[in-house]
């Protein structure tokens, strides 16, 4: 008879997931690790990529090598795209040399006045807190501009190609919030004008209100009389306002240039816009040369890690000794990361309550021994990497529930919020802006939270949590709730009286919950040892049914497939499979193979 607890499993002969970028995956569990996993071969439709992580501590920089499946050779590496800040102040002839950049280098042109419009037209979240401070005549905090520009960033069109960032940061402050974020720009280029030019420049300037073209006086005049007599000066080129603009960029840049010193290249602006260019193009090519020769360095030493690692003992399936306790750093990171991508997936088709059920020992709490640091760390992974989309990400412990001699929590939950706001969320300033900490209940939820992770939700004796959990989810709307490793089937009402008035409305909701990820190991009844084999789903495939089995080949112990479900099967259908029975003969529950009633239930 075979009994649920954890693990985790590998694609095999499924269509795999996309992969993760290793960029986001946080970890500091030590000073390095790896890990490495292969699948049997896929449909040609699909890509599958072993993956080996190699983490650092303490800089939170990631590697990824991609393999191909047989042989383990390496994939042609793709050049990283140049990530460029300009600066200048008014009248430089900053905007001509982005157009011109623009149309050389085919990069994402981000400028904040263009974003604060298209923000506050779409009627966005960060337009409309931007609106407001623009009609009271206020500056738009830089947190607003910030967040704005981080969510430009992190869309794909810039990562793929490429951004160059327009005048921003204009302030210290706002540069290191993008360094805590690790935005940071290949190359910092300043246009540098004297003042009186740029005065004149700006005090010379016309608008056609017609066409809105800019001209000049004496450097670009109207083309006939007529255009020339209805041209205005706009209300800040007058040259008191274009001298307090002056002094307020100079204190500004100042500044900044600390922040950017190492990189930081002065271009003369008193010339030929062509002229410029020029200079700009020299130092925007240097960059992406030195960028081509990293690629091909990095992609030298991947090669000679892939066959270093095609010699190591690699995982087929699901990874072996999983009834080890501890897990392994490699286990507990493949894990991570299976869970994360069902997640997104899940989030990204639309998807606003979930369920993450994962049990392998350590996050068992009926096994011998339950590591709450192993689940900290799953949820650490989660929110870093939906922060690093630009979300925010509201981390929701279990607070205290019930009164007088009643108050209190579930045992697994005790000292967990000091745990998570103690733990090491990188360098980055993640924590604070992107993530916060908060207890499940519905006044916790806030309007700059864009979602929810629910940590280990469970009823305590005398206690329901699910009042406070349908709290949460009435006021967090159509916005993502994510309960990790809920357990919810225990219901006492929130009074703190055992009873069954409202049982059925509160099983109603818990199961509303849909699941994105399931992964149990299965074993003799009574037993933890031996592993028979696991159930896993991952969204949005269906359960996958594996059998452990020896191969002293392989080294001591493999997964294979058995079958595969499209929802999760019960009791007498996994018998079955095990058994090697077709699914139209008549079940039994019965038998060699029984399994403890109640297993599946949520």
């Amino acid at each position: 008879m075979m009994h649920y607890s954890t693990t985790s499993v590998q694609y095999k002969n499924v269509p795999s997931a996309p992969h993760l970028s290793t960029s986001s995956l946080y970890s500091s569990l030590s000073s390095s690790s790896s890990f490495s996993f292969i699948s049997s071969p896929l449909p040609q439709h699909h890509h599958h990529l072993s993956s080996s992580f190699h983490v650092s501590n303490s800089r939170h920089s990631y590697s990824k090598t991609n393999h191909n499946p047989k042989g383990m050779k390496v994939m042609c590496s793709k050049i990283e795209p140049m990530k460029v800040m300009i600066s200048g102040a008014p009248a430089s002839g900053k905007g001509t040399q982005c157009e011109m950049i623009v149309q050389k280098f085919g990069l994402v042109h981000i400028s904040t006045g263009d974003l604060l419009r298209a923000e506050v037209s779409a009627g966005t979240d960060i337009g409309n807190k931007a609106k407001e401070y623009m009609n009271a005549g206020c500056l738009v905090p830089d947190e607003v501009v910030t967040a704005m520009v981080t969510a430009r960033l992190s869309q794909e069109d810039a990562k793929e190609k490429g951004w160059l960032l327009d005048g921003y940061p204009r302030s210290f402050s706002q540069a290191q919030s993008l360094g805590k974020l690790n935005i940071r720009p290949d190359i910092y280029i300043v246009l540098d004008v004297p003042d009186e030019i740029l005065i004149d420049r700006c005090v010379g300037r016309r608008l056609d209100p017609v066409t809105g073209k800019i001209y000049h006086i004496k450097n670009f005049p109207p083309e006939t009389d007529e255009i020339k007599a209805r041209l205005i000066t706009r209300p800040d080129d007058t040259e008191q306002k274009v001298k307090s603009r002056l002094q307020i960029y100079k204190q500004n840049a100042e500044a900044i240039l600390s922040t950017y010193k190492d990189i930081l290249n002065k271009v003369d602006g008193n010339r030929s816009k062509e002229l410029i260019f020029q200079d700009v193009d020299s130092l925007l090519s240097q960059v992406q040369k030195e960028k081509v020769k990293t690629t091909k360095v990095a992609k030298s030493t991947s090669q000679s890690e892939s066959q270093e690692s095609s010699s190591r003992e690699t995982w087929r399936g699901i990874p072996t000794r999983l009834n080890n306790i501890p897990h392994s750093r490699d286990i507990r990171e493949y894990f991570y990361v299976d869970v994360l991508q069902a997640t997104q997936r899940a989030i990204k088709d639309g998807k606003t309550r979930l369920k993450v059920e994962i049990s392998i020992p350590e996050l068992n709490p009926e096994m011998d021994v339950y590591r709450i640091g192993t689940l900290m760390e799953l949820v650490r992974v989660l929110a870093l990497n939906f922060a690093d989309d630009g979300k925010r990400i509201k981390v929701c412990v279990q607070g205290s529930m019930g009164e007088g001699a009643l108050a209190g929590m579930p045992l697994q939950l005790a000292g967990s919020r000091k745990i998570l706001e103690y733990m090491d969320w990188g360098d980055y300033g993640a924590m604070g802006t992107f993530i916060k900490i908060g207890s499940i209940g519905g006044k916790e939820v806030s309007d700059e939270d864009d979602m929810f992770i629910l940590v280990a939700p469970q009823n305590a004796v005398g206690n329901c949590i699910i009042d406070d959990l349908r709290a949460m989810t009435d006021a967090a709307g159509s916005r993502p709730v994510i309960l990790i490793n809920p357990r919810l089937k225990d219901l006492p009402a929130s009074s703190g009286i055992m009873q069954t008035m409202g049982r059925e409305k509160r099983l109603e909701y818990a199961a509303s919950f849909e699941n994105c990820y399931h992964f149990r190991l299965l074993y003799y009844a009574g037993t933890q040892y031996p592993i028979m084999g696991a159930l896993r789903m991952s969204y949005p495939y269906g359960y996958e049914l594996y059998k452990r089995v020896d191969d002293p080949s392989f080294g001591k112990e493999k997964y294979n497939m058995l079958t595969t479900f499209p929802k999760r099967p019960d009791v007498d259908e996994i018998n079955d499979a095990f058994e090697g029975k077709s699914r139209n003969q008549d079940k039994k529950g019965s038998g060699f193979w029984g399994f403890l009633s109640g297993v599946f239930s949520t």
